[in-house]
């Protein structure tokens, strides 16, 4: 008795409170569509596996890896070339240019693939113009490079993805000490060996980092490369899926999927273990920007222009030629993909948050073994595609609707049919598992900035640790969880893989209506979701410009 009205007295909690089994509950439903892959894929109920490995998979696998390496080599030399430029040097047009290189990030790669192959194709404005200036009658009167291909897709992610390298490579120049290039300098280094031997050894963790990130999205794409009829894991996927009808064979390529990922997050972290740079700590200035004048200015200033007219301009530009019908914008499909997209995007985007905030907040006041070991692992949905999550979701949910069914049928004599596929409900989930590692990281790291002694003293005074999460942390954290729920609500906006997989047959989201409209052919209606879901990321891009300033 003695042992008990101590632990009350103490606030110990059982292993059972609240707080621990939240905590494991969402970790569980995170990692469900992951265990459920591993599950199907050992134990399919139509073993296709050899017919894939004989077949069509080292094609998936051949492709999948020189997208990686090609679109992680473009990306880490664009990144770094332009963040090292608009750190180091003053030239016209830096002031905005170094905002600007973000905005690619607010166009998903799919929708530069529409405008790129709209724009470059037979019937598009260059090939017109061609044989209208030399009088061609037929393309057998020229010759013009084939369009959709695996070297255009490279281009197009690239131009998309490269702002992930840029982001970070940024951050990374700006908190160099300025001492080192000094020295350097004085030593008769010129400016390609200061970058070279000074400024790159001691970013590469961040620009590794950034590189990650950008391959993952590369493995992640499914828009892009069905467009361009690049056969890729994550088509495979689909193909397999969806009109081989055989789930096993599908969970077989994803997990495949999961083991690529896996290497390359291990290869990420192995390849800077050992690798620690510091600061010279209390007194660190940050390297003085030198002018550049005349022609190298105006080189460092087209570097710089380049990506952002490719990545953004181009394509949105091409999107508002086809877009400047207003009829097109009140049009029923739309008005319902954008009423879909609002319910579905922002009902995951409070649910996410609010989970990552129970989750953290439930770890640090458990105080037990098991959430603590949890906590990381429920980031693992961020790595996994879209289109692996969909078919790991997709495996417990029909098992779980059809027990369901079959339940209240027996009883009642109704069959309710789908429920939670059929309503929408597995693409929030979804939605919730893929984009969890943000709002669990954000909550993390807002809630690490609150002075203990702010919560210990509502404590002593009588607030229940809801009353205190409500009162005292909420309240001082709110700018850090609106950053989340923006930045979950524009990742879900843009989210195509996963939404085609688990979305109802009625049902439309702007990306879906985006890549329906699209594979039809039918650049000028899926124009005007396109610029939506780009005005969407925009302002999520300008957020995040205005938070690294």
């Amino acid at each position: 008795m003695s042992e008990q009205l101590s632990q009350i007295s103490t606030g110990a909690r059982t292993p059972l409170d609240r707080w621990s089994f939240g905590a494991v509950v969402i970790a569980a439903i995170v990692m469900m569509p992951i265990v459920a892959i591993i599950w199907l894929a050992f134990n399919p109920t139509e073993n296709i596996w050899p017919h894939l490995v004989s077949t069509t998979l080292p094609r998936y696998l051949r492709n999948t890896i020189v997208l990686m390496v090609s679109v992680g080599i473009l990306t880490a030399v664009i990144g770094t070339v332009t963040a090292w430029l608009v750190v180091m040097y003053r030239f016209p047009g830096r002031t905005w240019l170094q905002w600007a290189l973000l905005m690619p990030l607010a166009v998903p790669g799919y929708v530069g693939a529409y405008a790129l192959v709209d724009f470059l194709e037979y019937a598009g404005p260059v090939q017109t113009a061609l044989r209208e200036t030399f009088g061609w009658a037929t393309s057998r009167d020229y010759w013009f490079p084939q369009i959709r291909t695996r070297g255009a897709a490279v281009i197009v992610l690239s131009a998309s993805l490269y702002p992930y390298v840029y982001l970070l490579a940024r951050a990374a120049f700006r908190e160099q000490s300025g001492a080192g290039y000094e020295v350097a300098q004085a030593l008769g280094v010129g400016p390609f060996g200061r970058f070279w031997r000074v400024g790159l050894p001691l970013a590469r963790p961040a620009i590794a980092a950034g590189i990650a990130v950008v391959m993952m999205e590369t493995v992640n794409d499914f828009g892009t490369v069905d467009y361009f009829a690049v056969q890729t894991l994550t088509t495979g996927i689909f193909s397999v899926w969806d009109q081989a009808g055989n789930l096993g064979g599908a969970a077989q390529i994803s997990s495949l999927v999961l083991m690529l990922i896996v290497i390359l997050v291990t290869l990420e972290k192995t390849s800077r273990r050992k690798s620690r740079f510091f600061g010279t700590g209390r007194g660190q200035r940050p390297a003085t920007t030198q002018q550049l004048r005349g022609a190298k200015a105006g080189f460092a200033t087209v570097l710089c222009a380049l990506p952002v007219l490719l990545g953004f301009v181009f394509p949105v530009a091409v999107l508002l030629t086809h877009a400047m019908d207003a009829d097109q914008w009140v049009a029923p499909g739309l008005l319902r993909a954008l009423s879909a997209t609002l319910i579905l995007c922002g009902s995951a985007a409070l649910l996410t948050v609010l989970g990552g905030l129970f989750m953290v907040y439930g770890v640090r006041m458990s105080g037990r073994r098991l959430p603590q070991l949890l906590l990381p692992v429920t980031a693992i949905g961020y790595a996994a595609p879209g289109a692996v999550l969909g078919i790991g979701l997709l495996i417990p949910l029909a098992s779980f609707e059809h027990t369901l069914a079959d339940g209240v049928l027996a009883l009642t004599g109704w069959d309710p049919g789908l429920i939670l596929i059929g309503s929408g409900a597995a693409v929030v989930l979804a939605y919730f598992v893929r984009f969890f590692a943000i709002a669990q990281g954000t909550a993390d790291a807002a809630l690490g900035r609150v002075p203990p002694s702010v919560p210990m003293a509502a404590r002593s005074l009588g607030r229940t640790a809801s009353g205190t999460l409500r009162d005292v942390h909420v309240p001082l954290i709110r700018a850090s969880l609106g950053s989340a729920l923006l930045l979950v609500f524009v990742d879900c906006v843009k989210e195509l893989p996963a939404t085609l997989l688990l979305k109802p047959p009625t049902l439309n989201t702007l990306a879906t209506r985006v890549h329906a409209k699209a594979s039809l052919e039918n650049i000028a209606e899926a124009a005007p979701a396109a610029l939506t879901i780009s005005l969407v990321g925009l302002v999520a891009v300008v957020f995040l410009a205005r938070a690294n300033r």
